[in-house]
C-alpha cells in the first residue's frame, strides 16, 4: 500500500479504491437484485420470501467479515464517522422514517437508483438527480436550518455511547460468530424461498464490497501521513459530491466517494448489458412521475437527517455496529413497511 501511495499520491489511490469497490458492488447489486425496499414490501405483506433473505445475506456478510476482521486485529474502524462523530438519535429516527417513506414511492433506495440508472431507467436518474440536489439542500442550503434543528433534538456523543459493542459489552469474537451462524441461515433461508444461487451469491459479495471498503480506506488511513478517512460504501453524500463537483468544478476531485459512484454505475451497466436487460425505461401510467419526485424529496432529506442511506448506514454503518445506524435501518423498515401498507389500503379501496 505504502508503495502505491507513494506512486499515485493518496487521492489518486483512494480514487481507485472507489472505482474497484464500487465496480464489485455494482456488478453484484444488480446481478442479486438487492433492495432494502423490496425486503421491506415483502415482510409488510406478510410474506417471507427470497428478497428479504438476499437483504439479509448482504448485511450479514458485511457484519461477519467486518468483526471477523476487527477481532482479529486487521482493521480499526474506531475513527469511522458513524462512531467517532457525535451522533443524532432524533435524526436517525424521523430521517429513517422519512427515508423508508421515500424509497417506497420512488421504488428503489439512493444505491438501488444508482443501480437501475446504469440499466437506462429514465425514472431512476430523474429521481436520483431529485434526491441529490435535496440532499446538498440539506446539508448547506436552504434545508440545513431545519435538519440541524431535528438532528439536535437528542443526540450521543461519539466514541463509546455511539458503538452497540461497547453498550451490550459482548467480546467482538462472540459478535462475529453469531453473525457468521446468522449468515449461514440466511442462505439457507434463501435456498429454501426459492432465491438463485447466483443472486445469494451475489448478496454476499454486495456485503463483501461494503468490507472491502472499510478495509481499503483504512489501510490507506493507516499507511498516508495525511489524514484519511476510513469509509466504506454509501451513495447520498458521495452523489451529491460529485454532482456539484461536475457543475462547479473544471476537474473532479479524486477521492473515495468520486470513485464509488462511477465505478458502481460502470458495474451495474457491464451487469444489465451481459443480461440483455439494458433498455430505456419511461415514466408510464403505472409509474406516476410525483410519486417518484416526492420519495427522492423524502430520501435526499431523510439519508442526510439519518446520516446515511439504506447502504450508507443500513449496511456500512450496521457492520461497525454503529448505534444511531441500527436505529435508522430499523426506522426505515417501520416508515417503508407502514407507507406500503397505506398505499395499499388506498388502492384497494379505490378499487371497491
Amino acid at each position: 500500500m505504502e508503495d502505491l501511495i507513494e506512486t499515485l499520491g493518496d487521492p489518486a489511490t483512494l480514487l481507485l479504491a472507489g472505482l474497484s469497490v464500487g465496480f464489485v458492488f455494482g456488478v453484484a447489486a444488480y446481478t442479486s437484485r438487492f433492495c432494502l425496499r423490496a425486503a421491506t414490501v415483502e415482510v409488510a405483506e406478510g410474506h417471507f420470501g427470497a428478497r428479504l433473505a438476499i437483504w439479509l445475506v448482504a448485511f450479514l456478510m458485511a457484519l461477519t467479515l467486518v468483526q471477523g476482521a476487527a477481532a482479529r486485529g486487521g482493521l480499526d474502524v474506531s475513527a469511522a464517522r458513524q462512531l467517532a462523530a457525535t451522533g443524532s438519535v432524533s435524526g436517525a429516527i424521523l430521517g429513517g422514517l422519512m427515508f423508508g417513506a421515500g424509497m417506497v414511492l420512488a421504488r428503489g433506495c439512493a444505491s438501488r437508483l444508482l443501480v437501475l440508472s446504469a440499466s437506462g431507467n429514465l425514472r431512476a436518474i430523474v429521481t436520483g438527480l431529485v434526491l441529490t440536489l435535496t440532499a446538498q439542500a440539506s446539508l448547506g442550503g436552504v434545508l440545513a436550518p431545519a435538519r440541524e434543528a431535528l438532528a439536535t433534538l437528542w443526540t450521543v456523543p461519539g466514541g463509546a455511547d455511539r458503538s452497540l459493542l461497547a453498550i451490550l459489552g459482548l467480546p467482538q469474537t462472540t459478535v462475529w460468530a453469531l453473525a457468521a451462524a446468522s449468515l449461514v441461515a440466511a442462505v439457507l433461508f434463501g435456498a429454501l424461498r426459492g432465491a438463485k444461487p447466483a443472486e445469494l451469491l451475489g448478496a454476499a459479495v454486495v456485503g463483501l464490497a461494503v468490507f472491502l471498503g472499510w478495509l481499503a480506506t483504512f489501510a490507506i488511513a493507516s499507511a498516508s501521513f495525511e489524514i484519511v478517512a476510513v469509509q466504506s460504501v454509501t451513495f447520498t453524500g458521495p452523489s451529491t459530491d460529485t454532482l456539484m463537483a461536475l457543475v462547479n468544478e473544471r476537474s473532479l476531485p479524486m477521492g473515495f466517494g468520486t470513485g464509488l459512484v462511477p465505478g458502481v454505475f460502470l458495474g451495474a451497466f457491464l451487469a444489465a448489458f451481459i443480461k440483455g436487460e439494458a433498455r430505456i425505461q419511461r415514466f408510464g401510467p403505472d409509474t406516476p412521475m410525483e410519486r417518484y419526485l416526492i420519495g427522492g424529496t423524502l430520501m435526499g432529506f431523510g439519508s442526510m437527517l439519518a446520516g446515511g442511506c439504506a447502504v450508507g448506514a443500513g449496511v456500512s454503518g450496521g457492520s461497525i455496529l454503529s448505534l444511531t445506524a441500527w436505529i435508522a435501518v430499523l426506522s426505515m423498515w417501520v416508515g417503508a413497511m407502514t407507507t406500503h401498507r397505506l398505499l395499499t389500503r388506498k388502492a384497494t379501496t379505490a378499487t371497491v
